[in-house]
């Protein structure tokens, strides 16, 4: 095998390194468990790793005409050439879905025309071969090819790489609260696709600005997208991370609220018949003083003394309710009748409130006590009314994720401190004014939907807002109308 080598050329190494690292770059995709993933660069993902295998082959096929030389024939160098081609256009129009889907999955940055360019650049593709192919007399296969796969490249490859390298900087940003570190690693990526991008549209050993054969440069651009992506995969080991830590603090949240739960329900049978007792007097000296005509200051005074009996015994009863851990009769609803029946209740506390509704027909019902959901939105809602005195946005999402159903309200008030936000869900935890509420609501609500087999999460950031996102249990369809 020396004698096959010893007159190698370098432009062979560049071209197995070059199909290398695209290879590489799709095994290390496939590899990679994604399952269980909300982060929106998960579902796209797969058509980066089918590039990276598609075009890594195309370009190892390169080699056989170079290392071989002379002595393939005619229709083995046709068939090469042939599946060069389909390889490079089926890989480009990877490259291309790739960067659209990363333009869906975007909540900010999106770009709404990304998802129409699919048919324009076909169209392109088309008449840019029938015009190189018009002063063709006869059959010549082999240019033909070669003039095919320059079309993929300046339609579906420049768009493609230029989508790619959009989509991956504006999730970078999305993703820098998850792991600023692993989203420089993307947002590397994003540059070194837009440069990619500008190469693709070079015949091999075109010079450029740089003394550098293209093939070199591409080589180089394909080893770093492959670096760079492989190091940013490590952001769903971060997002695996977290989940977990979540879901030991909602085990102690869990466990917390069960025994606060305990110990509020004796507290409030305990202050509950005292105060009802009180009520009862204080309601019978008022009788007498009115019949006796002397309801002047007292009377006024013993008003006050009965409306604070009744704060009292009002928050004696979001005690008894905290506690409460009996099981519901579920029924299968339709969560976006639930969301806006609770609209409907809060209509007249929602004056100067703008609502923005995005909540799709179609969604799947979910198995649930439909007074206790309306309560847990209430209170979602009444929360992001007090947030906004001066007015503002309320806007209710809802989508369908896998198997569970999503909600998501969100408010531009005036947001929670950070180191607050671990303590949202605690009892008794509040951020309004002393008597302004129990801090009892977000963790009746907390209960609610645990009982519901769902969970609550917040998100927050001062002068931004705040966001609550439901997530319940899709109905299974041997569920039926007799609940759990």
């Amino acid at each position: 095998m020396n004698h096959l080598f010893y007159h190698i050329n370098p432009i062979y190494l560049i071209y197995l390194l070059y199909g290398a690292s695209f290879f590489f770059l799709g095994v290390a995709i496939a590899a990679k468990d994604m399952e269980g993933s909300e982060l929106g660069l998960a579902d796209s993902l797969w058509l980066l790793g089918a590039f990276g295998f598609l075009h890594g082959i195309r370009e190892w096929l390169e080699l056989g005409p170079l290392i071989e030389g002379g002595r393939l024939s005619a229709d083995q160098i046709l068939a090469e050439k042939a599946l060069a081609a389909v390889l490079a256009t089926a890989s480009f129009v990877c490259l291309l879905r790739f960067g659209i889907s990363l333009s869906r999955g975007l909540h900010t940055f999106r770009l709404p025309w990304a998802e129409r360019v699919t048919l324009p650049l076909l169209a392109a593709w088309v008449a840019i071969n029938i015009y190189q192919t018009a002063d063709v007399k006869t059959p010549l296969w082999l240019p033909l090819l070669e003039r095919a796969e320059f079309a993929s490249r300046i339609t579906f490859g420049i768009a493609g790489g230029l989508l790619a390298g959009y989509g991956l900087l504006a999730h970078s940003r999305e993703l820098a609260g998850l792991s600023f570190r692993f989203s420089r690693k993307l947002r590397a990526t994003g540059f070194v696709f837009l440069f990619y991008a500008l190469l693709t549209v070079f015949s091999p050993s075109f010079p450029i600005v740089l003394p550098l054969p293209v093939e070199l440069l591409r080589t180089l651009s394909a080893f770093l997208i492959s670096y760079f992506i492989v190091s940013a995969l490590n952001i769903f080991d971060v997002e695996t991370r977290k989940k977990i830590e979540q879901q030991a603090r909602r085990l102690v949240q869990a466990e917390k609220l069960t025994s606060l739960g305990q110990l509020a329900a004796g507290i409030a049978h305990e202050i509950n018949n005292p105060l009802t007792n009180a009520s009862l007097g204080i309601q019978l000296l008022t009788r007498k003083l009115e019949k006796s005509g002397n309801s002047g200051e007292i009377t006024a005074k013993l008003a006050a003394v009965e409306h604070n009996i009744e704060r009292a015994s009002l928050i004696a009863q979001e005690l008894l309710q905290f506690s409460r851990q009996q099981e519901s009769a579920f029924t299968p609803l339709r969560i976006e009748a639930v969301v806006q029946a609770a609209l409907t209740l809060m209509s007249y506390q929602l004056r100067g409130i703008t609502v923005v509704k995005k909540l799709p027909p179609g969604l799947p019902e979910v198995m649930g006590d439909q007074g206790k959901l309306e309560q847990v939105f209430i209170n979602i809602l009444d929360n992001a009314v007090r947030a906004m005195p001066g007015g503002g946005t309320i806007t209710l999402s809802a989508s369908h994720k896998g198997s569970l159903a999503e909600i998501a309200i969100a408010d531009t008030g005036v947001g929670i401190e950070q180191e607050n936000l671990s303590r949202a869900f605690d009892p008794f935890f509040t951020t309004r004014e002393l008597g302004d509420g129990t801090g009892l609501g977000l963790s009746i609500c907390y209960g609610i939907i645990r009982q519901h087999g769902g969970s609550l999460e917040i998100a927050s950031a001062v002068g931004r807002g705040t966001t609550l996102t439901v997530r319940l249990p899709v109905r299974s369809p041997h569920e039926d109308n007799s609940g759990r």
